[in-house]
């Protein structure tokens, strides 16, 4: 019975029909697809890509010198140094990432209590060399000043959840 099954639908050609149908019923629908460089897909606002240190709204930056970031970093991969200010306050003299390192798990983000850190939008930071890779405190703040719109969006979005 199965070579007769088998058989017949050789020689109607059953299953290149059903190919057939299915790529007509898809052929008129709209493209799938994007034109990447030049159109971007969604992307969640939990999304982790590219560091950046924030600012506050007077221009001072956030971070405090906790150093929660520093110790939570499973890769150990950020390395801070920190002093105190003329008005007894701590801010941080060496902030480094060396993204080489980094495995993107957002527990920095996590950790620190001012927002100061955070994982932006940006995925498009392949470089050429490795030493473009380490991010000093001057790189994560102009990644901070770049992305800060985004940034707020994304942490406000995010903010029911935390």
């Amino acid at each position: 019975m199965a070579f007769l099954d088998s058989a017949a639908r050789s020689m109607f050609l059953s299953e290149i029909v059903k190919g057939m149908a299915l790529t007509f019923k898809y052929m008129f629908k709209p493209r799938m697809t994007i034109n990447y460089p030049f159109e971007k897909g969604p992307l969640s606002p939990r999304f982790r890509g590219e560091h950046a240190l924030r600012r506050y709204p007077n221009g001072e930056e956030r971070c405090i010198a906790c150093k929660l970031c520093e110790a939570v970093c499973p890769a150990l991969a950020i390395t801070i140094e920190a002093e105190p200010r003329e008005d007894g306050s701590r801010r941080t003299t060496r902030y480094d990432i060396d993204m080489t390192k980094c495995i993107y798990c957002g527990l920095c983000q996590e950790a620190c209590p001012v927002d100061a850190i955070v994982e932006g939008p940006n995925f498009e930071f392949a470089t050429e060399t490795r030493e473009e890779l380490y991010y000093n405190k001057e790189k994560l703040l102009a990644n901070g000043d770049r992305w800060e719109a985004a940034l707020a969006a994304n942490l406000a979005a995010d903010a029911p959840y935390r």
